[in-house]
C-alpha cells in the first residue's frame, strides 16, 4: 500500500493517497495563519496542537495514506524570524512531526501511545521554500539554500518521518538543491512544483525539464501541486511525457476569484468545487494520467479526499 513502484503504475493499481490542505483547514476552523507565525502557530499551545492532530485525523478516516506534518514554514529563516533559538527551532519542526505520528498511531489501534504498524500510513515531512512559495525572485543564493534545506532535511529525519515531500517549489534551483539535502540526509524524496497555467515553474522555466532533472536527482516521485485545476492538468500532461516514474497532483481548489495569486488573505476561502466536483475532476485525471500519487491542497477538506476515493474505488480503481 505505501511503497510507489519505479515506473508507471499498472492498468489494475490504484494512486498512493495523499492528505489535504492543513493551512486552510487551520483557517476553517477559525486559526490565524498570518505572519510572522504562519502554520507554526498550530504547535504552540496544547489545544493548538489537539486541533492540528484533530485535521490530520480527518484525512486519515477518510483514507489518506500519507500524512503531512505540518513543518512547510518550519524551516531556519521563518522560526529564526519568530526569535526562536537553538534547541527551539528543533523544537517546533519535532513537535510537528510528533501531532502527525500521533494521529498514525491513534488511528491504527485506538491509543495515541500504541505501536506504529510498519504497513500503516506514512508520515511525510514538508519541506517548502525557504522564502515564499508565490515569489521565485526572493530565492536566494545557492550556499544559503543548501545550509537551510540541510539543517531541516536533518532534523526530520532525527524525528523520524517516513519520507520528505519538498512541496510548492516555483524555481528548479531551489527543488533540485533541497532534494540534494533531503537525499544526502538519508531521507526518501518526493518533489512537487508549483504551476502557472502553460505548465511553466512561478519562475518561467519549463516544467517538464525541472522534473525530468528532479527525477534524474533521485526524486521517487515529481508532483504538481498548490496549482489551479486546469493549470495543473496541463502539468500533468507534461509530467507523462517528461518523466519514467511516478507523477501525481494536489491541486489548489481555493475560489480566489479577485485575489491575486500571490497575496495572503488571513481567513477562509471557500473552495471552487464541492467534493463531488473534486471527485469527478480526479477521476477524469485517473483515466487520462493513471495517477501515482494524488491528493490536494488549498481548499480541500477530508470530505474532498473522501468523494474521491470513493469514487475511484466505484470505478475499480
Amino acid at each position: 500500500m505505501n511503497e510507489l513502484s519505479g515506473g508507471r503504475r499498472s492498468g489494475g493499481g490504484g494512486p498512493l493517497w495523499l492528505d489535504g490542505a492543513t493551512a486552510t483547514e487551520l483557517q476553517r476552523a477559525g486559526m490565524s495563519v498570518d505572519g510572522p507565525w504562519w502554520t507554526n502557530r498550530a504547535m504552540n499551545t496544547e489545544a493548538d496542537r489537539t486541533r492540528l492532530r484533530g485535521i490530520h485525523q480527518g484525512y486519515l478516516d477518510a483514507g489518506a495514506q500519507v500524512i503531512t506534518a505540518n513543518t512547510f514554514r518550519c524551516n531556519l529563516r521563518a522560526l529564526t524570524r519568530l526569535g526562536l533559538f537553538d534547541a527551539g527551532l528543533a523544537w517546533m519542526v519535532h513537535a510537528a512531526v510528533g501531532v502527525a505520528q500521533s494521529a498514525v498511531r491513534a488511528v491504527q489501534d485506538g491509543r495515541a501511545d500504541g505501536p506504529r504498524d510498519a504497513g500503516g500510513p506514512l508520515v511525510a515531512g514538508s519541506v517548502g521554500p525557504v522564502e515564499d512559495c508565490y515569489r521565485p525572485d526572493l530565492v536566494p543564493s545557492d550556499d544559503e539554500l543548501r545550509a537551510e534545506h540541510r539543517w531541516l532535511a536533518t532534523e526530520l529525519m532525527r524525528v523520524g518521518v517516513d519520507l520528505v515531500l519538498i512541496e510548492t517549489m516555483n524555481s528548479e534551483r531551489e527543488a533540485r538543491i533541497a532534494l540534494e539535502e533531503v537525499r544526502r540526509a538519508g531521507a526518501r524524496a518526493w518533489v512537487g512544483f508549483v504551476c502557472d497555467a502553460d505548465a511553466r515553474l512561478l519562475s518561467g522555466e519549463k516544467l517538464a525539464e525541472a522534473a525530468a532533472a528532479a527525477e534524474r536527482d533521485g526524486a521517487e516521485a515529481v508532483l504538481v501541486n498548490c496549482t489551479a485545476p486546469a493549470g495543473s492538468e496541463t502539468a500533468l500532461r507534461a509530467l507523462r511525457d517528461a518523466c519514467s516514474g511516478p507523477i501525481g497532483a494536489y491541486p489548489n481548489i481555493e475560489d480566489r476569484a479577485g485575489i491575486p495569486r500571490s497575496a495572503h488573505v488571513d481567513r477562509h476561502v471557500p473552495a471552487a468545487l464541492g467534493p463531488d466536483e473534486f471527485a469527478d475532476l480526479i477521476a477524469r485525471w485517473d483515466a487520462e494520467f493513471a495517477l501515482d500519487v494524488v491528493g490536494g491542497c488549498c481548499g480541500t477538506t477530508p470530505e474532498h479526499l473522501a468523494a474521491a476515493r470513493d469514487r475511484l474505488a466505484r470505478s475499480g480503481r
